[in-house]
């Protein structure tokens, strides 16, 4: 138990996730080549997204649907590197398993493309 006052142990504890949170994204960048790529395409859709989106909500929109890609490569590359861990074997649940995550990438960038069609039609 901390002998620290609550409100410190609360902000050490968030300093902390964030450093995990940041190793998080380091491991991606140094191993994950779609995640590199899809953060190169966010450095050229956000700007796109505040000029394109009429409105704040959608701004949010076309911003949120991508980082929505993000998010659901990260959780794919975790995936992975936990079944990789398990066992180098060829298994069909592996298999499984690494086929749901990358249809979920899948459905994420057909999500994002989705919104971001309306929202291109709706503006031109």
């Amino acid at each position: 138990m901390s002998t620290l006052p609550p409100r410190l142990t609360d902000w050490k504890r968030i300093l902390r996730a964030a450093q995990y949170s940041l190793k998080g994204l380091q491991a991606a960048w140094r191993s994950e080549a779609a995640f590199r790529q899809e953060l190169a395409a966010t450095v050229v859709l956000l700007p796109l997204a505040i000029w394109l989106g009429r409105t704040w909500p959608q701004r949010a929109l076309l911003i949120f649907s991508w980082l929505a890609v993000l998010v659901v490569e990260l959780l794919n590359s975790a995936i992975e590197t936990v079944v990789d861990r398990i066992s180098s074997e060829q298994h069909p649940l592996s298999g499984r398993a690494k086929n749901l995550a990358s249809a979920a990438v899948m459905l994420s960038l057909v999500g994002a493309g989705a919104v971001w069609f309306m929202v291109l039609v709706g503006r031109f």
